[in-house]
């Protein structure tokens, strides 16, 4: 490294905090802070999108995986792209429509406003541990990149992307994410696909010695495992399911259309950031055949690109991981205000007490998430399991909002409970009985299996209790939540939520964000796929 790359790096830094401390003077109350006073465009949707998908995982693992395997590492974006197309056809316009009518500004108000608060509590829980453990593995990768390609120590460079990240996502919020994205995401185009691939093809001069230097395993599509292959392409589109990230997106819309255009547009952008990553990656592999998978994206910065060049290449990569950290920080900030101090803790606390408590906890979840990162040697196991109780336990429940109008509230917060329990105690029994045949199987699937197999019997079973015939001392012999004498049928759907959209509530008090819906029912035919 010369010293315009580290300058390069520097101004990087500065930038970053310049945008953290301007959006600061923008923000006037808690809405601005966690979802932009909903009223982002097409664009910056986009932005905000690709930064949350395209992280750490995305930059280095594609590398090293496309150095391992060849072309069967491509699978990896197009499984990103369909979960993008996937959530932004079904989802995206709808979880606008709905986080206006309620005010919705985190993941777990969706889930209790279709459910219940037991369910918001399950959802809540397990979407805290995913993001601190995101948020660990976010700024650990920064500061082993930052080490490999500079030199500097781990501990300097883990103070530092850390620091720098809190600071400007802590004081500036949603706008200081969506204004850094932006900038993060053009270095990451700039520097990966219009500066880092052409110059890595002048160095490979040309395709012949793809087709010399590497073995036939590396042009099949298959070659990473089909089983592989199809964990991960499942995974992930449920994933875009389960992820708040993805929800406070939507809400931070200026409309319908912008949500879903923003989801839909980020598809194409991340299709070229993570092809031109693979790209990458198998190059290395023919330019440095002894080198380890895991150094691929390194070598190429510092033995292919000239000096200044090398500090693009690293602010680009730094942008991606980075970029995805302080989404997360944003995410569990959330979780904690919104979901836990406002509505259980202090539900009539003012504004302004929101607000910068707001500020304190995105602080608290980032210093959280950089002390589980350095000191935990787990750190991608915890990010793994996180993850897979996400998806196993929340998906089916997560569908049943749209698609299902008789799913209950008690199918749901059952169905997510059961199926914590399963991931956690198959990853426990996987750890205590290793090589077991049975245990070995990806616990995304038993998980996935027992939410199934409780949800859609017991959200049945509650709606024929919810039919049932009144008993001759009046009232009917059940109900759909387990004892609660309520009105039975599609009519209860709209009695439910009769009360719910009036626009006279305070859009921020939690008086408002009870287990029923308005008249515009999640299940109901107003809200079908256009």
């Amino acid at each position: 490294m010369q010293p315009v790359d580290y300058l390069v790096l520097v101004l990087y830094f500065v930038v970053l905090l310049v945008i953290g401390g301007y959006a600061n003077t923008r923000q006037k109350n808690v809405e601005d802070y966690y979802v932009g006073g909903r009223k982002i465009g097409t664009l910056s949707l986009i932005a905000l999108w690709m930064s949350s998908w395209v992280g750490g995982a995305s930059i280095m693992g594609s590398a090293q995986k496309s150095f391992e395997v060849g072309i069967s590492s491509l699978w990896y974006p197009l499984s990103m792209v369909c979960g993008f197309l996937f959530f932004g056809f079904t989802f995206a316009a709808r979880i606008k429509e709905l986080g206006d009518a309620h005010r919705h500004l985190t993941y777990p108000d969706l889930i209790e406003q279709r459910y219940d608060s037991k369910a918001r509590i399950l959802s809540t829980v397990t979407t805290i541990l995913a993001y601190i453990g995101y948020i660990a593995s976010q700024l650990l990768c920064s500061a082993h990149i930052i080490t490999a390609i500079t030199g500097l120590s781990l501990g300097f460079s883990f103070v530092a992307a850390t620091a720098v990240t809190i600071i400007y996502t802590a004081i500036g919020g949603f706008f200081a994410v969506e204004k850094t994205d932006i900038f993060q995401v053009l270095l990451m185009l700039l520097g990966l696909t219009c500066v880092g691939a052409p110059m890595t093809w002048q160095a490979l001069g040309g395709l012949s010695r793809f087709t010399t230097e590497l073995p036939p395993s590396y042009f099949a599509i298959g070659s990473w495992g089909w089983g592989t292959i199809a964990a991960m392409f499942l995974g992930m589109v449920m994933t875009f399911f389960t992820s708040m990230d993805g929800y406070t997106r939507c809400y931070a819309a200026d409309s319908p259309r912008s949500a879903r255009n923003g989801t839909l547009g980020a598809a194409a952008f991340a299709l070229i950031i993570t092809c031109t990553i693979c790209f990458l990656g198998i190059s290395a592999r023919v330019l440095f055949p002894e080198a380890e998978g895991t150094s691929a994206l390194v070598q190429l910065v510092l033995h292919v690109f000239p000096a200044g060049v090398r500090g693009l290449l690293l602010v680009a990569i730094l942008s991606a991981i980075m970029s995805t950290a302080d989404s997360c920080i944003l995410c569990a900030s959330a979780n904690l205000t919104r979901d836990i101090y406002q509505r259980f803790v202090n539900p009539q606390a003012s504004p302004r007490r929101i607000l910068r408590l707001s500020i304190l906890s995105s602080a608290l979840v980032g210093v959280l998430g950089a002390l589980i990162g350095w000191y935990s040697a787990d750190i991608m196991d915890l990010l793994l399991m996180t993850f897979t109780v996400n998806s196993a336990g929340l998906f089916i429940p997560t569908l049943g909002i749209f698609w299902w109008k008789w799913a209950s509230p008690r199918a749901a917060w059952l169905s997510m409970g059961l199926s914590l329990v399963t991931v956690v105690g198959w990853y426990a029994g996987q750890a205590l009985l290793p090589g077991n045949a049975v245990l070995a199987i990806d616990p995304l699937w038993p998980g996935l299996a027992v939410s199934a197999g409780v949800f859609f019997p017991l959200a049945l079973w509650d709606r024929r209790a919810a039919d049932a015939p009144s008993s001759p001392h009046g009232g009917s012999r059940n109900t759909a939540r387990g004892g609660r004498k309520a009105p039975a049928g599609p009519k209860a759907e709209a009695l439910r939520g009769s009360g719910r959209a009036s626009g006279s509530e305070d859009p921020m008090s939690c008086q408002t964000m009870g287990a029923g819906a308005s008249t515009q029912r999640f299940g109901s035919r107003t809200t079908a796929p256009r």
